[in-house]
């Protein structure tokens, strides 16, 4: 019988002296004989790589003792090289099997790797058997697997053991890894998305916590505050005693009345969208990782990062649909529906409705202009590739995977990320400053030149004070614009 898994080819061997992460030492391929092996080739930038893993994750629950995961992280920015950024991502992503820190991509050219992410099976035998570029659903999954191990049964080759991989556990802590946080100075409160403990803390301007919104239960359920349930959300918009939140890893659009105390999904169905997706009824979509969300009058507008698109909710009409980017990933400016963008993780609305977004993979910052001009402009960044620490004219400046934007005044405010430092770009003179973060990654308050933050990841202005969620340090600074001192907010109880 000719197998349609016959492998050919030898895996070729983990190369020695790569660091590894959740694992007590180096493994070899030695150690999955009997299993059936993938190799997720990733980074930790990328939206398609980070939808693979509760797909990858419920895979490996289902099939313990045949089934082994070792993911391959090989960096596409400079941050992303280092062994302690990718712990840290590995954390905040809840990834509990084996990673290899492949910096060098030595890995990726020895498995011919071509994209991110990319799925390698090895068989029972230690033979390449296929591979996937792209994303790979739970369903698709287990249909794949289904179908190799039995194959790999009756021809006796499969050696059930208990493997490598391990339930996550969650940070002990008030906060951990917060995404996103948005300042209301008009009735003093700050509201922190707690992503990683999924849930949204509301604190006075102090950090003192005065309402809890979700159970910390990671799920998709709405009712009561305390019993509602989120799943890693992200950004947020208020509108009098109107909460709007992107629930990002539950591809939905929640509402919380604080009020009545009560939390409501607005748009998506639970479900990740695949391919590509038309607009209709909020409900009635799947949605794709929406990760930030700006108001302007009647229209909730989301940055969809999961499609590199910019989306739209009337919220009279509850119709969500696509008004920027085709869905393919680059950097193309152009009129809405021509234009390409890439990843875009923060958004934010000025005075004449238009719209500044973080296209993070390009490392850049797009303007959004559906009203008036009916175009896409670029005013800092140059390609997917493109990307690094430099201040002074926008068209010469570059950035690094930002994620945070938030717009006051003529200045659009930006949370570099990947360098670790907060910027600033004038909508006027088109010049792009840093405002705080000596650019090393770490936690020290003081004056904003020589502070440091690690991987912040929103912030929001309030009058003469920028809040920052400072992602990897599991903290909301606060930026004094007055005094340019930087510190940390007490945030509990």
């Amino acid at each position: 019988m000719t197998s349609k898994y016959a492998g050919k080819v030898n895996a070729p061997p983990f190369p020695p002296g790569l660091d590894w992460l959740n694992s007590s030492g180096p493994l070899s391929l030695d150690d999955f004989k009997g299993k059936l092996l993938v190799l997720d080739f990733w980074s930790y930038c990328c939206i398609n790589c980070l939808h693979i893993i509760p797909a990858l994750r419920k895979l490996e629950r289902r099939y313990p003792e045949e089934v082994a995961v070792v993911g391959v992280h090989s960096a596409k920015f400079d941050e992303e090289r280092a062994t302690d950024h990718i712990y840290e991502a590995v954390k905040r992503y809840g990834v509990s099997h084996p990673v290899i820190n492949d910096a060098d991509r030595v890995m990726w050219q020895s498995y011919a790797v071509r994209a991110w992410p990319t799925l390698i099976f090895v068989d029972p035998a230690s033979r390449v058997v296929g591979r996937i570029e792209g994303e790979l659903t739970y369903e698709d999954g287990v249909t794949l697997f289904d179908e190799m191990l039995t194959e790999f049964r009756t021809e006796g080759s499969v050696r059930p053991s208990v493997g490598h991989y391990s339930e996550p556990t969650m940070r002990r802590g008030v906060l951990n890894y917060p995404g996103k946080v948005l300042a209301d100075g008009n009735n003093e409160r700050l509201f922190i998305a707690d992503s990683g403990h999924n849930r949204i803390l509301v604190t006075d301007l102090d950090g003192e916590i005065q309402t809890v919104i979700g159970s910390g239960h990671e799920g998709l359920a709405d009712g009561v505050l305390e019993g509602a349930q989120f799943n890693h959300p992200q950004g947020m918009a208020i509108y009098g005693e109107t909460l709007f939140v992107a629930d990002t890893e539950n591809h939905a659009l929640r509402v919380v009345d604080l009020e009545m105390g009560t939390v409501e999904t607005i748009a998506g169905t639970g479900n990740q969208a695949i391919g590509h997706v038309e607009g209709g009824l909020g409900l009635e979509v799947d949605l794709r990782s929406p990760w930030d969300i700006a108001l302007a009058g009647r229209s909730l507008h989301i940055a969809m990062a999961g499609s590199h698109q910019i989306w739209t909710m009337n919220l009279d009409t509850h119709i969500v649909q696509a008004i920027a980017g085709t869905g393919a990933e680059n950097i193309l400016d152009g009129p809405p529906e021509e234009a390409l963008l890439a990843q875009p993780s923060g958004i934010t609305v000025d005075e004449d409705y238009v719209m500044y977004v973080a296209d993070s993979e390009t490392s850049s910052i797009r303007a959004v202009d559906t009203l008036s001009a009916h175009h896409v402009s670029t005013l800092v960044g140059a390609g997917l590739f493109d990307f690094g620490d430099i201040d002074g004219d926008a068209s010469e400046s570059r950035l690094q995977h930002p994620l945070g934007i938030d717009y006051d005044g003529g200045t659009v405010f930006i949370a570099d990320t990947y360098n670790h430092k907060i910027k600033r770009l004038g909508t006027d003179s088109l010049t792009v400053s840093t405002l705080a973060g000596n650019g090393a990654p770490g936690h020290a308050d003081g004056p904003s030149a020589s502070a440091m933050f690690y991987e912040p990841s929103g912030l929001s202005i309030s009058e003469t004070t920028i809040y920052v969620a400072d992602t990897n340090n599991h903290a909301v600074r606060a930026i004094d614009l007055n005094t340019a001192l930087v510190s940390t907010l007490n945030v509990d109880f």
